[in-house]
C-alpha cells in the first residue's frame, strides 16, 4: 500500500523561476491594447505621425492663422524688399567646414518676384494641404462608412439602389469632379472646397464598409444581439462597427494622403485655392517660368507635397499592419511553437 504523498512545503518566492511569475501574473490583452502594441512596434510608422505633427504645428505656430499671429516675422501676403536677390539666406554649413554658419537669415526660403517671404507662403501652403487633408478626410469618411453600413447590413434593394448611386460616382475621374466643384467653390477658401470635395470622395471606403458588413452580418455576436430586441441602428453602430474599425482607419489615411495630390493638382491647374491664398499646387503653378532661373521657388512646396503625401501613407500603412488579423493570428502561432510545455512531476 502505498504512502499518499502531501503536497509538501510552498515555494518562496525566491525560489520561483522569473519566468514562471511572469506567466502567472499575465492578462490575457485586449484588442486595443494589442493593437496599440503593434502600432508602436512600427518605428517608421511612429516616426512618420510624429514628423508629420511636427510639420503641421510648425506651420501653425510661424505664421498663425486668422486673427492669432505667429512668429514669425513676415507676413504670406506682405511684399517686402528684396534681400540677396530674392535668394534663400538659409545657411546650413557651419563656419568650421568653410561655411557662414547655421542660420535662418532674412529669408530663408528666399523670395518670389515681387518680394513675398517665400517661408511664410510655404507654411500657409502647408496649412492649406492639411486643412483640406483632414477636413475632406473626416466627411468622405462619415458618409462612406454611412453608405456602406446601410448597404451592408439591410442587402437587397437597399444595398442595390446604393451601390448602383455609388457605381455612378466612382466612374467620373476624380480629377474632373475635382475640376467642377473646385471651378464653383475655390474662391471660397480651403474649408469651403474640403467640404465640397468631400461630399465626392466617399465611393472607395463606402465598398470596402459594404464588404465588412456583408461578413460580419451574418456572425454570432450579431445574431444573439437580433434575439436580445436590439434595434438595427444600435446593431450597426455599436455591435458590429466597431469590429469594421480597422478598414475603416486605414481607408481614412489613405482619402487623406489622396486629398493632398487632389488639392496640388487642381491648385496648379487654377482650380482650386485662389490667390491672395497659397497652397503648395498654387506656389508650383504660379513660379513655373522661373524654373530655370530661380529653381528654389519649386524645391520647398514639392519637398513638402512629397513629404507630406508620404508620411501619411507611412501612417496608413503601420496602421493596417496594427489592424491585420492575420497578422495577429501569426503572433500567437509562433508563442505557441516557442511556449515550452510545462513538465508534470510523476511518482516515481
Amino acid at each position: 500500500m502505498s504512502t499518499p504523498i502531501g503536497p509538501g512545503p510552498t515555494p518562496s518566492p525566491t525560489e520561483i523561476p522569473a519566468d514562471e511569475l511572469a506567466a502567472a501574473s499575465s492578462v490575457p490583452e485586449s484588442q486595443g491594447r494589442l493593437i496599440w502594441r503593434r502600432f508602436i512596434g512600427n518605428k517608421v510608422a511612429v516616426a512618420s505621425i510624429i514628423i508629420l505633427l511636427v510639420i503641421i504645428l510648425f506651420s501653425f505656430s510661424a505664421i498663425g492663422i486668422g486673427p492669432i499671429s505667429g512668429w514669425w516675422k513676415f507676413g504670406f501676403k506682405e511684399l517686402n524688399p528684396q534681400v540677396n536677390g530674392g535668394d534663400p539666406t538659409l545657411s546650413l554649413v557651419p563656419q568650421f567646414l568653410g561655411g557662414d554658419g547655421v542660420s535662418l537669415g532674412e529669408h530663408p526660403f528666399g523670395q518670389d518676384r515681387i518680394g513675398k517671404d517665400y517661408f511664410a507662403m510655404t507654411m500657409r501652403g502647408i496649412q492649406n494641404s492639411a486643412l483640406v487633408m483632414v477636413v475632406l478626410g473626416l466627411i468622405a469618411t462619415v458618409l462612406g462608412v454611412v453608405v456602406g453600413a446601410v448597404a451592408g447590413y439591410y442587402r437587397g434593394m437597399v444595398d442595390a439602389v446604393l451601390m448602383r448611386i455609388t457605381d455612378v460616382f466612382i466612374v467620373i475621374p476624380a480629377l474632373v469632379i475635382g475640376s467642377v466643384v473646385g471651378q464653383w467653390f475655390g474662391s471660397l477658401g480651403a474649408p469651403v472646397l474640403a467640404i465640397m470635395l468631400g461630399f465626392f470622395s466617399w465611393m472607395g471606403i463606402a465598398r470596402l464598409v459594404r464588404g465588412e458588413f456583408l461578413s460580419l452580418r451574418e456572425r454570432e455576436f450579431v445574431e444573439a444581439a437580433r434575439v436580445a430586441g436590439a434595434s438595427d441602428a444600435r446593431i450597426i453602430f455599436k455591435h458590429i462597427l466597431p469590429n469594421a474599425m480597422g478598414v475603416v482607419i486605414v481607408s481614412a489615411t489613405l482619402i487623406m494622403a489622396s486629398a493632398i495630390l487632389l488639392e496640388t493638382a487642381l491648385s496648379f491647374l487654377g482650380y482650386g485655392i485662389r490667390s491672395p491664398d497659397v497652397s503648395l499646387g498654387l506656389l508650383i503653378s504660379s513660379n513655373q517660368s522661373a524654373f530655370q532661373t530661380r529653381p528654389w521657388l519649386f524645391w520647398w512646396p514639392g519637398a513638402f507635397i512629397v513629404s507630406l503625401a508620404l508620411l501619411v501613407n507611412f501612417v496608413g500603412d503601420g496602421l493596417r499592419d496594427a489592424f491585420d488579423p492575420r497578422h495577429r493570428r501569426f503572433k500567437l502561432s509562433k508563442m505557441r511553437e516557442t511556449r515550452p510545455e510545462p513538465e508534470l512531476e510523476r511518482e516515481p
